[in-house]
């Protein structure tokens, strides 16, 4: 059984000295193995990337990364996803895909806490996508948009455990709660959001994460054509200004009684 947490007995300070139980969040390796067709028209195998992350959701996440990181186009390009061992899967994809190892540098491995780290450049996190947010026609009253910080928060169930883990979560413009992803990673958490779905583009929905918006959560939900991202935390000046290029409304320091609108403002009704 995949376990989120963990129980471990620790000695907590305060009034007096005690022991107790704590739910610790749980964080493993993931090594990303991928085969595909080279210019040879030969089946090679590669491996592709270690994130630290959360056990669970495996599947989505890498479909999410494959996704996000420009390496697939559709879902569809992926025609097998092999659990080959421990903490390793390998994605299998189309005949048809055209992969260029050379174009993906990444150092073998990133932290649970930055997907970019590893990036061999900055030129190399931005990728061209089809489902521009540009496109999305998504928008929500303020009054709605204002409700969902509480409601992400009653259903971060592993926060609620451990206290020590991010979420992303899908709403559409009622408000109305779509789909949650938690992970160590903050961008574990959006790849297998991103992941779980059937399809893309999600130009219907929005998305919300319970930290800051950085560039990299940014980046990845551009990519799949979300219109308006909103955070509980800040934004940083970059996330702003991929957001601005992108055509995407974000939204900072969102709590029930109001939030800062970075751009688009027309998207809030």
């Amino acid at each position: 059984m995949i376990k989120s947490s963990v129980s471990k007995e620790i000695v907590q300070y305060g009034a007096q000295r005690t022991t107790v139980s704590d739910s610790i969040t749980v964080e493993e390796p993931l090594e990303i193995r991928l085969e595909y067709m080279d210019t040879q028209e030969l089946r090679t195998m590669m491996r592709l990337a270690v994130t630290m992350r959360t056990p669970s959701d495996d599947r989505d996440l890498v479909r999410g990364f494959l996704f996000t990181e420009g390496i697939i186009e559709q879902f569809s390009d992926i025609i097998e996803i092999r659990e080959t061992g421990d903490n390793i899967v390998t994605i299998v994809l189309d005949n048809k895909v055209q992969f260029d190892p050379t174009l993906f540098q990444r150092n073998f491995y990133a932290s649970s806490s930055c997907g970019v780290c590893g990036k061999a450049s900055i030129e190399s996190i931005q990728h061209e996508t089809i489902f521009l947010p540009w496109k999305s026609k998504f928008t929500i009253a303020s009054s709605k948009l204002m409700k969902l910080p509480d409601d992400l928060r009653q259903r971060q169930v592993t926060f609620m455990q451990t206290g020590g883990i991010h979420a992303c979560a899908l709403y559409d413009k009622d408000g109305q709660f779509l789909a949650i992803a938690e992970d160590v990673g903050r961008h574990n958490a959006m790849d297998k959001l991103i992941g779980s779905q059937s399809s893309m583009p999600i130009h219907d929905t929005m998305v919300i994460v319970s930290g800051r918006a950085s560039f990299e959560l940014v980046q990845k939900a551009s990519r799949a054509g979300i219109g308006l991202f909103a955070a509980i935390g800040a934004p940083s000046s970059l996330a702003v200004d991929l957001a601005t290029e992108q055509g995407m409304t974000l939204i900072g320091f969102l709590k029930s009684d109001k939030f800062n609108c970075y751009n688009r403002e027309d998207r809030i009704v």
